[in-house]
């Protein structure tokens, strides 16, 4: 879970963005910029970060605030999942990252896998649709949801890239340390439930 500030700064965020796309009136409009700019103060106290640098990220936003969705993709060959080492930590993730506009959720799994791993793969269903703030990752400033696809490997070999240092296939017992803002090692043993009951229900939430 957020600590309560975060969760203040995000939901104030949301409010100022939703506010300055449909405000009716100049009065409106400026007293919900006064509501981002307190946000993006409430921020940088929290994270120590320059406030010039929350005033820039915090104004990109457009149009009625939602949720960003960062899609993974499980696949498991032989009893081992695909985990790609990412450059930003060194640590390994389940393959994925934001979706693009334009694309469908399964399109994006087959591409994330395919430009993150050197790999090609065949979605097979999907396994849960979570919450980011409700399974341990580390907080981060925006609200996102994570869509998790249980995967088939078709081919290819492992290949680096510009986001990832190497791909390789590990045991559910034999992890290597994790980037747990990516995924988590809950995550990880329910994508190999969902690969051993293929009928289970996509889980939520």
């Amino acid at each position: 879970m957020d600590p309560t500030w975060l969760d203040w700064v995000k939901r104030l965020h949301a409010i100022a963005q939703t506010g300055l796309h449909y405000g009716a009136s100049e009065y409106d409009k400026l007293r919900y910029a006064d509501l981002r700019e307190l946000a993006a103060e409430m921020a940088a106290v929290g994270t120590g970060a320059p406030i010039a640098t929350l005033r820039e990220l915090f104004s990109v936003g457009d149009g009625y605030a939602t949720p960003r969705l960062d899609v993974r993709a499980a696949v498991i060959q032989g009893g081992r999942v695909l985990l790609v080492k990412e450059r930003s930590d060194g640590a390994w993730a389940l393959p994925g990252g934001w979706a693009d506009v334009g694309d469908s959720p399964s399109v994006t799994a087959v591409r994330e896998v395919r430009e993150e791993s050197g790999y090609e793969v065949r979605v097979l269903k999907l396994a849960a649709l979570q919450d980011r703030n409700l399974h341990g990752h580390p907080p981060m400033l925006f609200h996102s949801w994570k869509a998790f696809f249980l995967c088939e490997l078709l081919g290819g070999s492992p290949q680096p890239s510009l986001e990832t240092e190497a791909a390789e296939f590990f045991a559910p017992e034999a992890l290597p340390p994790l980037s747990t803002s990516r995924s988590t090692a809950v995550q990880i043993a329910h994508m190999f439930e969902h690969h051993r009951n293929p009928g289970l229900p996509t889980s939520f939430d």
